[in-house]
């Protein structure tokens, strides 16, 4: 009667042995629907450093092996898919995400299970505010909505705009705030406000009051597809001033959906292609010939870094041990990645510039760097 046990537990152990010759990453993304844009080129860049490392020799002896859930863009997806990151998969960390409402959806989860989880792009203060496993390798909402409420003042000489946010989405409501807050503290009037929701395609009434307000310009804190739709609509309206935003629109749905409506909009972001750094230039011609010429975005390259401060932090620490491995990300000072110098502060955010991108005859193009 005690071979069959013996059996399984052997089984069991061979198994466990299995499982670590291997270092398991998690990640979740919006890899399909609305924001797919997000999640794909995330996961693209998140490949490629893997690829990289495990090209090298991998980490502590062993190569990294990513285990990855979509999350369709859909609400309550990213917890589940962390519980299965976690219990099932045993992942050491979790990657994700851009969106900050699904990084917080996430974040307790890890949090519960002592995981670090590395947001890439998640820029809303309250992500890294669920608990002390929880890091990010982007600038927070408060630094971009300060930085576009002074390019509004010094470089559009806006006295006067307009906002529209998005009710359901925590980012745009954050990074409104901020903007609001710093924009009426320099001078500035905010003459109309007007929300929408997510998934909403008619913003002609929102606009309509708008063009009435007689403003300089509108603050669109929102994801790329209602950003676009909102500018091609604000143009066939005749509301000729610049529209701009924060890293949301960052995606090349962006200008498929707008077009050339979007010429002389603004936005800020994390990263250019167009930097003439040297680890940006060997960055994207890695990518591009990885991923069939695609110029990597702002997501890609973050997606890509917060790896290697993951995997910076695997070597300092010396093992995989999620305590340990906390303290090594919280330690991190001055990583040199792709998106600039890393170093997390003790709310287990990172300090970084804010890029500017101009939309000039339907395309984007390098504007300038905005230092913290």
């Amino acid at each position: 009667m005690k071979l069959p046990s013996l059996i399984l537990a052997t089984a069991a152990c061979a198994a466990a042995a299995l499982a670590q010759d291997t270092i398991k990453v998690g990640e979740y993304a919006s890899l399909t629907g609305k924001e797919a844009g997000f999640g794909q080129t995330s996961h693209h860049g998140v490949i490629l450093a893997i690829d990289e490392i495990n090209a090298a020799g991998g980490v502590l002896g062993k190569k990294l092996e990513l285990v990855y859930e979509d999350n369709q863009t859909k609400p309550g997806e990213s917890a589940t898919a962390a519980k299965k990151l976690i219990s099932r998969d045993k992942v050491v960390a979790l990657i994700g995400e851009v969106a900050s409402g699904r990084s917080l959806e996430a974040a307790p989860v890890a949090q519960a299970a002592k995981i670090p989880m590395i947001a890439p792009a998640a820029t809303n203060p309250k992500v890294t505010q669920v608990g002390n496993y929880i890091f990010r390798v982007c600038f927070i909402d408060p630094f971009q909505g300060n930085v576009m409420a002074k390019f509004a003042t010094e470089q559009l000489k806006a006295k006067k705009v307009a906002v529209l946010s998005s009710v359901s989405n925590a980012y745009s409501l954050g990074l409104a705030k901020v903007f609001k807050e710093t924009f009426t503290g320099a001078g500035g009037q905010i003459l109309a406000e007007k929300n929408f929701s997510e998934g909403d395609k008619d913003f002609r009434a929102q606009l309509t009051a708008v063009k009435s307000a007689n403003v300089d310009a509108v603050f669109v804190p929102s994801y790329y597809t209602e950003a676009a739709l909102i500018v091609r609509q604000a143009r066939d309206l005749g509301l000729t001033v610049p529209f701009f935003g924060g890293d949301g629109w960052e995606d090349e749905q962006l200008l498929k959906i707008g077009g050339d409506a979007l010429n002389g909009c603004y936005y800020s972001t994390h990263f250019s292609a167009e930097d003439t750094a040297p680890a940006v230039g060997t960055f994207v011609a890695k990518y591009k010939k990885r991923w069939n010429g695609e110029i990597p975005g702002a997501f890609s390259a973050l997606g890509y870094d917060a790896i290697y401060v993951l995997v910076d932090a695997i070597k300092r620490a010396g093992t995989t041990d999620g305590t340990k491995l906390r303290d090594a990300l919280a330690a991190t000072k001055n990583f040199d990645g792709v998106t600039g110098k890393t170093t997390i502060n003790a709310n287990r955010d990172a300090s970084k510039p804010a890029t500017i991108i101009a939309i000039k005859g339907g395309k984007t193009s390098f504007f300038k760097t905005v230092a913290p």
